[in-house]
């Protein structure tokens, strides 16, 4: 009896395990931005949901890689910060296509210019 649940269980993990290889995580870019000075700093994911959660811990930890952006982060508070998801892109009709950097990159270097033009200031990656 013990050796069916096993089993069982076994089955359900693989189960569990392709259900989450198929699923699509939304994807595209989003930035921080400091409502006091206008600075922004601009990330490009194929995770939106898990690197916006990544990042705001990173910052609520003292442990983010942008040291202007965390000090300020440390010295205004995080109310005067918002995180806002500016584009998401959708995933191609081919079901074989899994690297979307290109595409990423693309609405990156689009979303920055139409940023520089409302005089906003990045912080540097």
């Amino acid at each position: 009896m013990k050796w069916g649940i096993a089993v069982d269980s076994m089955d359900r993990k693989k189960e569990l395990k392709e259900q989450y290889k198929q699923m699509k995580t939304e994807m595209g870019v989003f930035i921080v931005q400091n409502k006091i000075n206008n600075k922004y700093l601009l990330v490009t994911t194929q995770n939106l949901k898990g690197m916006i959660n990544r990042v705001r811990f990173q910052l609520n930890s003292g442990g983010h890689p942008n040291s202007e952006l965390q000090q300020e982060w440390k010295r205004f508070g995080e109310d005067k910060f918002d995180i806002i998801i500016l584009e998401t892109l959708d995933y191609d009709k081919d079901e074989s296509k899994i690297d979307y950097s290109k595409e990423l990159y693309i609405m990156e270097i689009m979303l920055t210019e139409k940023l520089s033009d409302k005089n906003m200031i990045s912080y540097c990656k």
